[in-house]
């Protein structure tokens, strides 16, 4: 009988997880993971500026800040937590925006190393993203909303030393729960707009240090920035 090598075996049960978990990610942090038992740490600000939503929910607007950890279970698997803060702007359609202010947020993903050689990379993720501002009140109703924004990448780079740029795919979703006095209703983003481009770039400050640039563009219109240390 052949076992399955250590590599297939985690990637399976990687993906079997999220497939069965009702979780919610991006940025896609980029091709740099952090060695077996090594840790990256950074400060990361993400925009999302524009996502639709299906039907006539209209769309939403974000801003999150976050404190991000990498360790590396192995040379080839990363697991990225992160935790901070944001605030979610809905605004529907033939109607006013609804502004809910900053408060707690996380997240939490994982990256696999698929292929490297030379100064070629290849890496698949997985990243989710929780947003919980606060609750407002609206003609005297009481407005609960969360931010569930998810994803799968494919990414790809090439090292120039001095620049790494990367380029990829991704199939996204980003859900809307909203409470209105109590009761819940999801309204998730259009779902002919889930498949996006990842453009990035990492661009080293010292041997240890590195900034981020990340865009999203299609599925939705995002920016993610950030500056990362490694340990």
């Amino acid at each position: 009988m052949r076992v399955m090598p250590l590599k297939v075996t985690v990637i399976f049960l990687l993906v079997l997880l999220v497939v069965n978990l009702d979780c919610y990610a991006a940025p896609c942090y980029g091709t740099k993971l952090p060695q077996k038992s090594r840790i990256f740490i950074g400060i990361q600000s993400y925009s999302v500026f524009k996502r639709y939503l299906k039907d006539d929910f209209g769309k939403l607007r974000s801003q999150q800040e976050f404190f991000l950890l990498s360790y590396g279970i192995f040379d080839w698997l990363s697991l990225d937590l992160k935790g901070g803060a944001g605030f979610i702007k809905q605004h529907p359609v033939g109607g006013d925006e609804q502004d809910y202010p900053t408060f707690l947020g996380g997240g939490y993903g994982f990256r696999l190393k698929l292929y490297e050689k030379k100064n070629t990379r290849m890496v698949f993720g997985f990243q989710h993203i929780s947003i919980h501002p606060k609750t407002i009140s609206i003609a005297g109703a009481k407005h609960k909303a969360v931010l569930d924004d998810w994803q799968f990448c494919a990414l790809v780079s090439y090292d120039f030393k001095k620049l790494t740029p990367y380029l990829g795919a991704r199939w996204s979703r980003l859900d809307y729960i909203h409470w209105i006095d109590g009761n819940r209703k999801l309204e998730a983003s259009d779902l002919n707009k889930s498949a996006g481009l990842i453009l990035g770039l990492d661009v080293p400050v010292t041997k240890k240090a590195w900034f981020n640039l990340e865009g999203n563009f299609f599925d939705s219109e995002a920016l993610a920035l950030s500056l990362n240390y490694s340990f």
